[in-house]
């Protein structure tokens, strides 16, 4: 016997948590989501000063009001079409597991509520591809957003090198 509350294993729910409102953004053509609560700001394009031996995604870092932040490239990160920034990139300031970070991004779009209902699970594209860094697919008529959990775009070792990044600029912040 089937019991009402039973339900099909295989049916695509989008988890509760990732209902609500997100900040919308651009790299190409292709439209991201970040969840509101995890931006603390956006900014327009400051001079940015590479830092050697950082990895490729790593942009270098920015003097925010005198902290300095590491910038994180998404293009560079999804292993998409390097470009120079355009006159509407932009940096997405967040902070990720304690983290302070700026995202480089080529323009911001809305602030979306986006309803449970239109968000879907990321689909299964086999074990060899990571999608744990997405929280669901976005869909609203002909439009998709990927919905991005940035604490887990980046893997642990490379939130580590960011990580040494920010507190190297606090300490340098304090002296």
């Amino acid at each position: 016997m089937i019991s009402s509350t039973s339900r099909d294993q295989n049916a695509p729910t989008a988890a509760p948590h990732v209902t609500g409102k997100y900040l919308t953004f651009y790299l190409g053509d292709e439209e991201y989501g970040l969840q509101i609560l995890k931006v603390q700001e956006i900014i327009g394009l400051l001079p940015i000063t590479r830092v050697p031996r950082t990895p490729a995604f790593v942009s270098g870092v920015i003097n925010l009001r005198g902290r300095v932040i590491p910038i994180i490239d998404l293009r560079r990160k999804f292993g998409m079409e390097v470009m120079e920034p355009g006159p509407r990139s932009c940096v997405i300031v967040v902070q990720s597991g304690g983290v302070h970070m700026g995202l480089l991004v080529d323009r911001v779009s809305d602030v979306a509520d986006i309803p449970a209902a239109d968000i879907a699970p990321p689909p299964p594209f086999g074990a060899s591809v990571r999608t744990d860094f997405l929280l669901g697919i976005g869909k609203s008529g002909s439009r998709i957003r990927l919905l991005l959990d940035i604490d887990q775009v980046l893997s642990t070792d490379e939130r580590s090198d960011v990580s040494a990044l920010d507190a190297a600029a606090d300490r340098g912040a304090t002296t």
